[in-house]
């Protein structure tokens, strides 16, 4: 049990049925009147962001969630299949628990599966990737006034855009989150 008192961000509850996580949370205590939390809530499953204010003494269950590293095997239409790392099992996940950051994840990489209560709910791809440019334009020399890029295509389909000096064939490292180019690998 957490009571609202103890609140920090990232800690994880249940409430109404629900899996929460804290992205904010701020104790208030006003002039007049009783302390309480103002918090600022994702539904950890759903994905919604709540803002909710409880009484310091709420209390409410801890919700356990498992990050289990799964190498992500392959797809077949809208199931993405990852194998886990210990007992070699294929793990079904539907292409809606997917991040957007997944278009930049190759065959064998390595990711986060996040489930709870053997429900499994979401992604996490690793935070950097390397991959290899398949198509790309040729950059001109002398076309750097500014921070100039043009778009590229990866090894996996995904779009991003580039500096005007990396060439097809190179490897270069994206940042998944964002999906900005990092640097040359």
């Amino acid at each position: 049990m957490v009571s609202a008192g103890d609140f920090r961000n990232g800690v994880t509850f249940e409430m109404d049925g629900d899996v929460y996580q804290i992205i904010e949370f701020q104790h208030v205590k006003p002039g007049k009147g009783a302390a309480f939390v103002r918090t600022k809530l994702r539904n950890v499953i759903g994905g919604a962001v709540v803002e909710k204010t409880f009484n310091p003494s709420d209390k409410f269950p801890t919700a356990y969630i498992e990050r289990k590293d799964m190498a992500y095997s392959y797809s077949d239409g809208d199931l993405y299949y990852f194998m886990d790392q210990e007992s070699y099992e294929l793990i079904p996940i539907n292409a809606g628990s997917l991040p957007d950051s997944f278009k930049f994840v190759k065959e064998n990489e390595v990711c986060k599966v996040l489930s709870y209560k053997g429900n499994v709910f979401g992604v996490e791809p690793p935070t950097t990737v390397t991959l290899q440019i398949t198509k790309t334009d040729p950059g001109f020399k002398g076309d750097t006034a500014t921070n100039a890029t043009k778009p590229a295509v990866l090894e996996t389909g995904a779009e991003v855009k580039v500096p005007l000096f990396i060439d097809e064939g190179e490897f270069i490292i994206i940042d998944t989150r964002t999906g900005e180019y990092l640097s040359r690998a």
